[in-house]
């Protein structure tokens, strides 16, 4: 089966979504990663993150290797240089761009295409994989997600609970608000609100579902492209 684990930052995507791979023995993909992947490369490269077809160019030869628990582009380990406020707010402008999207998205149908994945990101189940077998959207109140980022370790820059909200907000209205692949709950997917809710618990609801689905002889097999568009981030 293809699992798309979609939300917004700070619901604990990314922990639950290796939980689950971890369970089943399937690959986690983080879409996520990529975008913030090519907004590094491009600032490391001085090209202007509103130069639609530039940063496409960066997205094409940049590829981002998660293998091991690390994250690393040309052989440099980007892991923590990735979780910034700052590559926060850049990689929300790359995934606003049509172009970079439709490249990225690509790339994350290959990888996904063989099945037995979690994928995770923003529109893994409205536009990557609109035909995953299980398709999970998770949630939390505003005041929990900005709790949970701002106690994240692997986020560098502000703990300040209050920037931490306004920053989140800021990204929320951002992806909530582009033209391509905005981020949304898919009509056929399953709502988790995790607020209140122990890493723990949160796994147990989506492995309940992902059993039931197992049960059914899984809806969406492989998952199947889609009929286009782009998305993530």
């Amino acid at each position: 089966m293809i699992i798309a684990i979609d939300g917004p930052s700070g619901v604990g995507k990314g922990t639950v979504a290796r939980a689950v791979a971890a369970a089943l023995g399937y690959r986690h993909v983080d879409t996520g990663v990529m975008y913030r992947a090519v907004a590094w490369k491009a600032r490391r490269e001085n090209v202007a993150l509103d130069d639609e077809q530039a940063v496409a160019a960066v997205a094409e030869r940049t590829v981002a290797d998660t293998s091991g628990g690390r994250v690393s582009v040309d052989g440099q380990d980007i892991a923590a240089a990735i979780r910034t406020p700052e590559i926060d707010r850049a990689a929300a402008l790359v995934a606003r761009l049509p172009r970079v999207r439709a490249v990225l998205v690509e790339q994350q149908r290959r990888l996904g295409a063989s099945g037995d994945v979690v994928m995770e990101g923003r529109d893994i189940g409205t536009v990557v994989f609109p035909d995953a077998a299980v398709k999970i959207y998770l949630d939390a109140s505003p005041e929990e997600r900005a709790r949970r980022r701002s106690l994240d370790p692997a986020h560098a820059g502000s703990h300040d609970l209050a920037t931490v909200k306004t920053e989140l907000d800021a990204r929320d209205r951002s992806d909530r608000t582009r033209s391509v692949a905005p981020l949304t709950m898919a009509p056929d997917a399953h709502l988790v609100d995790t607020t209140g809710l122990t890493i723990e618990q949160v796994v147990e609801q989506v492995m309940r579902i992902v059993r039931r689905a197992e049960g059914a002889g899984g809806a969406g097999g492989a998952g199947g492209a889609g009929a286009g568009g782009a998305e993530e981030c």
